[in-house]
């Protein structure tokens, strides 16, 4: 193509050469002079032949490439010569004149399709190539215009990405090793302010993305050069940038460019209508930027909302978390759009959403029950590893899957073989908050779960120890073996001895203790239970429960509140009652707790996060407690303070009396869970 492109140039600098434009003088030695026989013959002269098989006489005389047969005329036949030059001159010079016009058209036409034909092909082999060195490989053959190199960086980057980690590394040290890829930079760091507005950000997100560090003077000098052409960028051209800068450290050049790009967001926001860049606008701009472009960000998603599509709605929840703003109407929108495309949903996307959910503190129980039935479905065609990602996923919400929780504890029972230490310790941790034995098969799962824990006795470190010992307390089930290992002298003071987590380790060990002397079999029920006042005073959220409870008894020697009890724990409201008669009894001082007859009932007021969302089941915790509590001898009647609240004085009344004196009523028949949006 090039020599081609060669033969054609040399052709029309002899046409130009070979113009029959008069001299002035001529000289005194031997002429040679264009005929009309010789004109005739360039006539009569196939030109795509000419171009393609005559050029190589170009290089030599052009006396060669016209005829050997040329007439020569001697010095004394000057006028007959002028005479014949002047004829030649008047037949020769229209039609030769818009002959050479054509043919230097048809030369301009063939360099324009010589150059799109090998831009063409460049492109087409670029997007054969597999790997990063092919594109670095089929660099270094030819010559690489900006936006050719602009594609090979960008194509080198999109290969890697789709790579597995040590791949990913192998390649890049490739890369960075060859010497196509020095030549690009430099061609790079050389034409950066010749570039377009998208070859300029689209190379500066290949750039940082391929690991050149940032501060290097390419990276350094692209990003001033962004700057410059800041207000000539397009939306996309945006978009990317504000990719490329939310993953860079903070310097001069990056805050500044930020800033400016910041006042640019919020001056271009009315005119955006597409959802992908404001979602992807949304996440780069991260939790630092202003809450009023946060609001705007909110406002033009709800405006374009109607074309929003199921893509798009996942990465609008990614781009909230970013942005670490909850927008319950944007979240609404997305939640229904992602429940419709559910099916179409890969697993991971799914996971992603539930961590976003749990991030941004939304909780919508339809959400969350649509793809735990979509799970199940599909629970066949997943590894036992995704579904311990989903339940965890799930247990940060606190919501309980039970029948996907119900088929892993039904493959953990056959083969337990598969539990690497990392997962079984997810799988204690989300049966024991989610509070879920198997039905049936409780005792069986427990035993499997403890010969597990006894596996991994000799390699587990002592704060997993701890958190494994702790998750089957809560679940009531004792593990004799590792609770040895767990306080013999040095694992108890290696987990006293650090500051880091020292409170939450310290609970932990107070409840592994206070579940080995409650749950122990040998354990019994004691016919008097020290109690003291906590405190007279009740706090604002139990006002309204006091009130009640005096209107309903009327007297206060009719019930105690803030009772402490042993082990730690502490009881709202204290009742007793007459287990024949059902009548309240008064508390008194001198009263015998030796008495059996006595029933003694203990209010609980606990918040919404106490049980599984959407349901009455309470979690571990509020189970264990209640659990102890039924050992020291009370019955337990939990209360959703959040919905009591919500009651009238008279319907607090009513709803205290039903829990007081109506036989076998559940104690949450009357307050139910519903969704917080």
């Amino acid at each position: 193509m090039n020599s081609k492109m060669g033969y054609l140039l040399n052709a029309v600098r002899y046409l130009r050469r070979c113009s029959p434009v008069p001299r002035p003088s001529a000289p005194t030695s031997r002429h040679v002079v264009w005929t009309g026989r010789h004109r005739d013959c360039l006539d009569n002269t196939n030109c795509r032949t000419l171009f393609l098989n005559a050029f190589p006489s170009l290089r030599g005389s052009p006396l060669r490439f016209l005829s050997h047969k040329a007439d020569a005329f001697g010095v004394g036949d000057e006028v007959q010569q002028e005479k014949s030059r002047e004829a030649a001159v008047s037949e020769q010079a229209p039609q030769s004149s818009l002959e050479l016009e054509k043919l230097e058209g048809d030369a301009q036409s063939f360099r324009v399709k010589a150059a799109l034909d090998e831009n063409e092909q460049f492109f087409n082999r670029l997007h054969t190539c597999a790997c990063p060195s092919d594109v670095l490989d089929l660099a270094s053959e030819s010559a690489v215009s900006i936006k050719q190199f602009t594609n090979c960086l960008t194509t080198i980057w999109k290969l890697l990405r789709s790579m597995s980690d040590d791949q990913r590394r192998y390649e890049k040290r490739l890369v960075f090793e060859h010497p196509a890829f020095v030549r690009l930079c430099q061609q790079l760091l050389r034409d950066s302010r010749r570039m377009t507005r998208g070859d300029l950000v689209f190379s500066l997100h290949a750039v940082v993305n391929l690991g050149v560090p940032q501060n290097t003077l390419l990276v350094q000098t692209l990003l001033r050069v962004c700057q410059e052409k800041l207000n000539q960028l397009d939306n996309r051209c945006m978009s990317v940038l504000a990719t490329t800068l939310a993953g860079m450290d903070e310097d001069k050049n990056v805050s500044a460019l930020q800033a400016g790009l910041q006042l640019l967001v919020e001056q271009r926001l009315p005119s955006i209508r597409d959802i992908f860049i404001l979602q992807n606008l949304m996440k780069c701009m991260g939790k630092d930027a202003p809450v009023f472009l946060k609001k705007k960000l909110e406002m033009a998603v709800l405006r374009e909302i109607d074309h929003l599509t199921y893509p798009n709605a996942h990465r609008v929840f990614l781009g909230l978390v970013a942005m670490n703003y909850c927008s319950i109407p944007v979240l609404n929108a997305c939640s229904k759009k992602i429940q419709e495309n559910i099916h179409d949903a890969p697993y991971w996307q799914l996971i992603l959403i539930l961590e976003a959910c749990h991030s941004l503190q939304y909780r919508n129980i339809k959400l969350f029950s649509a793809v735990a039935d979509y799970v199940n479905s599909i629970v066949c065609l997943l590894d036992k590893r995704q579904i311990i990602l989903f339940l965890s996923a799930f247990e940060t919400l606190g919501f309980q899957p039970s029948e996907l929780m119900g088929v892993l504890a039904e493959k953990v029972t056959e083969d337990s073989e598969f539990l690497d230490l990392k997962s079984f310790l997810i799988v204690l941790r989300v049966y024991s908050r989610l509070n879920y034995v198997p039905r049936g098969q409780h005792l069986l799962f427990y035993e499997t779960l403890h010969s597990c824990l006894n596996k991994y006795l000799p390699q587990i470190s002592n704060a997993e120890l701890l958190k494994a010992v702790y998750s089957l307390c809560i679940l009531g089930y004792l593990p004799h073996l590792a609770l040895n290992q767990l306080l013999k002298k040095d694992s108890f003071e290696e987990l006293m001895s650090g500051d880091l987590y020292k409170e939450k380790r310290e609970m932990m060990l107070h409840c592994v203790r206070t579940c080995m002397e409650l749950d122990s079999p040998s354990f019994m029920k004691p016919a008097f239970v020290p109690t003291e006042i906590f405190s007279s005073l009740v706090s604002v959220t139990l006002r309204k429960a006091r009130e009640a409870l005096l209107e309903l008894l009327g007297d206060e020697n009719m019930f105690r509140q803030n009772v402490q009890l042993p082990y730690e724990y502490r009881i709202d409201f204290e009742i007793w009652m007459d287990s024949d008669t059902k009548k309240v009894l008064p508390i008194t001082a001198t009263d015998s707790y030796a008495d059996r007859s006595v029933q003694r009932l203990a209010f609980l007021f606990v918040p919404p996060s106490a049980f599984c969302l959407g349901t009455t089941h309470p979690q571990g915790k509020l189970a264990m407690k209640k659990r102890h509590l039924s050992k020291l001898g009370y019955h337990v009647i939990p209360v959703l303070n959040k919905k009591f609240q919500e009651l009238t004085n008279e319907g607090a009344i009513e709803f205290l009396k039903g829990k007081i004196y109506s036989e076998n009523v559940s104690p949450f028949s009357e307050v139910n869970l519903c969704d917080n949006n």
